[in-house]
């Protein structure tokens, strides 16, 4: 079955790049911004964020890793997501510490394409999830200038003092990082939950620790995020309410893409 009636505002292609092909899906007009799916796929939640940022003034390409593009979110569909991404995926890598995933190359070969052909100042990236931390390791593509890593849960946290410490980058994707920050005065965003186990505390003290003052943290307390049968954790999609702190969030991170990117004032 076909769900892609969700994303019939949008344009979609095939990007290749290294050893891999996936569809891309696109809207809007200006700088680009790179909005990649968390854990469920590219679900209708997802999409509503992306529309949200184009509507701001951005071209949001949103690329489809695995799952079926415009499926809503369900248990059964999430198990074989997470299954997928475990038995199966070799572009993503779940466990190990100090690296982040072989599929940040294609990611960043996107945005080095979409910064070329969109302009203004630079590419915005978002990740959700599983896909959080990519938006940090993509700052090795010196047009990629505003990073938002929304819960990054890779690598999996549980069972591990040092993978829950870790932030799925390598030491040359922090260092570059850094230079770039330092440099370009350049800054990044992180969002998570407080109660949420996939994106421990020690998580976000690495981040914190790695990039002082450029790393701007919002931490939500579990009350704040909308009812679901899930524990809190998906902050711009599905556990964000229409008003309140979670609101406010998403508010920030469109103002952050808009003015690190080019398309208007914070």
């Amino acid at each position: 079955m076909s769900y892609e009636a969700a994303l019939s505002r949008y344009r979609k292609f095939a990007f290749a790049s290294g050893p891999w092909t996936r569809d891309v899906y696109r809207r809007g007009a200006g700088p680009a911004v790179i909005v990649i799916h968390e854990a469920h796929g590219l679900h209708p939640l997802v999409i509503r964020f992306a529309d949200r940022v184009a509507d701001e003034g951005m071209t949001v390409f949103l690329p489809s890793l695995f799952g079926q593009p415009g499926r809503p979110m369900s248990g059964l569909y999430a198990l074989s997501s997470v299954i997928d991404l475990v038995c199966v995926r070799r572009e993503f890598n779940l466990w190990a510490i100090g690296k982040s995933s072989p599929i940040v190359a294609w990611l960043t070969a996107l945005a080095r394409e979409a910064g070329a052909e969109c302009g203004g100042r630079g590419v915005g990236a978002v990740g959700m999830c599983v896909t959080g931390g990519f938006a940090l390791a993509m700052m090795v593509e010196p047009k990629v200038v505003a990073p938002v890593v929304a819960e990054p849960s890779l690598p999996v946290a549980f069972g591990s003092k040092a993978r829950a410490a870790d932030i799925g980058a390598s030491a040359e994707e922090i260092a570059c990082a850094k230079r770039r920050f330092a440099a370009e005065d350049l800054s990044m965003i992180g969002l998570r939950f407080k109660g949420d186990a996939a994106v421990p505390d020690a998580r976000f003290a690495t981040y914190r620790r790695e990039f002082g003052e450029r790393f701007e943290a919002i931490e939500l307390d579990n009350a704040d995020a909308a009812p679901s049968k899930q524990p809190p954790h998906a902050v711009l999609t599905l556990h964000m309410k229409e008003t309140g702190p979670t609101k406010a969030a998403e508010r920030r991170v469109i103002a952050f893409l808009k003015d690190r990117t080019g398309a208007g004032p914070a």
